[in-house]
């Protein structure tokens, strides 16, 4: 970990910055500083034409290998990027899933033919993938799923029999990547043993979306059916029956770059609280005062650890412990919210500065669940990365 930008570096972080003052503007500028879906006024179709002003300017694919149509770019030319891109205003992407976790999965297990399909329309911001792994009886315990994938053998097709849910984004995909059950359940058999990771078109008959009303009244989730869809027989990644690889291989691809991206909009977050702290002289009060420090030591120190994990090699076991540390301090980063706003915290705001300090009370409640729970993240840290027995 270098915490001093070389020249080079410096005058990266400049050029991002100047493509995003001279792009996020006019057309764009309702974008800026949105949260992404669910979040008040939120335009998904803008936000697609965004995606592909993204891709012309190549901000797309920064540490994608040259042989698949990225740039290729350093580890600390894409942290620049995605720091500058939230700092600048950039809005939650819809891209962001296919980018991420899709291409890489395909890239390390994909066909050749199912990479020149598939990469180029995540490239040019065209295509949009979801995500199918939760499930209503099988959350953070992603081995319990029950949908069902077998092939028909007179058209060779899979036909999917099923339920995902918390599906981020599905109502404005065009693909979902799902895990499903393609072999029965038989004795001593682990139930990590039988399942295919599938490549499904969502615009499809056999396929209902269903977007939930979440607490803060936006609808960035989704209940995704399946009954009798259908996908080529070849849209798989990874041999039939050891799917479960191939999904803990994508999961694996959430601690890139884009992790501190996601602290700049933590620091957007925090910065909203300070100032209300400043208007309605919650910052005289020295426990709120204690409590906003430590908030900003706490986001400096996930900072450093997102910094020394985001090159893997032995400090690979370091990054389990990633989702844990920012899930806990982003719900604290709420309640403080609530505690800075006093008394207003309970009604309704047409000042967006307080209104977004409630948003982000409601919406931090789920951090400590969603993408596996605290206790199952802690069972992690035990057996990952100390070794220690099941």
């Amino acid at each position: 970990m270098n915490l001093l930008e070389t020249s080079d570096e410096t005058a990266f972080r400049q050029e991002v910055r100047t493509w995003m003052q001279g792009n996020l503007c006019a057309e764009f500028e309702p974008l800026r500083n949105s949260a992404g879906m669910g979040a008040p006024g939120y335009d998904a179709a803008l936000a697609k034409r965004w995606e592909q002003r993204l891709a012309s300017g190549g901000w797309i694919g920064l540490g994608w290998p040259l042989a698949h149509g990225g740039r290729g770019l350093p580890m600390a030319q894409q942290i620049i990027f995605n720091e500058e891109y939230v700092c600048c205003g950039g809005p939650g992407r819809l891209g962001h899933i296919g980018e991420t976790l899709m291409a890489p999965t395909l890239m390390v297990h994909g066909t050749a033919e199912q990479q020149r399909r598939f990469l180029p329309g995540i490239l040019g911001g065209s295509t949009y993938w979801a995500q199918g792994y939760s499930e209503p009886g099988a959350g953070s315990d992603l081995a319990a799923i029950s949908t069902r994938a077998d092939l028909d053998p007179e058209s060779g097709e899979w036909v999917i029999q099923g339920q995902k849910v918390w599906t981020s984004w599905a109502q404005e995909s065009d693909w979902i990547f799902l895990l499903a059950r393609c072999e029965p359940a038989a004795p001593g058999k682990s139930r990590h043993q039988g399942m295919v990771f599938l490549m499904v078109p969502l615009r499809q008959s056999g396929i209902t979306i269903r977007p939930i009303r979440e607490i803060t009244g936006g609808t960035e989730f989704n209940e995704v059916f399946f009954d009798g869809a259908r996908t080529e027989g070849a849209l798989h990644l990874g041999p039939p029956g050891q799917g479960w690889s191939v999904a803990m291989d994508l999961l694996g691809s959430e601690r890139g770059a884009s992790t501190l991206g996601q602290q700049a909009a933590f620091r957007r977050e925090l910065d909203a609280v300070i100032t209300v702290a400043k208007m309605n002289a919650a910052a005289q009060n020295p426990l709120l005062r204690q409590r906003i420090a430590q908030a900003a030591l706490g986001l400096q120190t996930l900072r450093s650890h997102a910094l020394r994990v985001s090159g893997g090699g032995a400090a690979e076991r370091g990054s389990s412990v990633s989702k844990y540390a920012w899930s806990n301090w982003r719900r604290a980063l709420g309640e403080l919210a609530m505690d800075v706003l006093g008394p207003e915290a309970a009604t309704e705001h047409d000042d967006p500065l307080r209104s977004s300090l409630q948003r982000l009370w409601l919406s931090s409640r789920s951090d400590t669940i969603y993408a596996g729970s605290n206790e199952i993240q802690l069972n992690l840290i035990a057996e990952r990365a100390l070794g220690m027995p099941r």
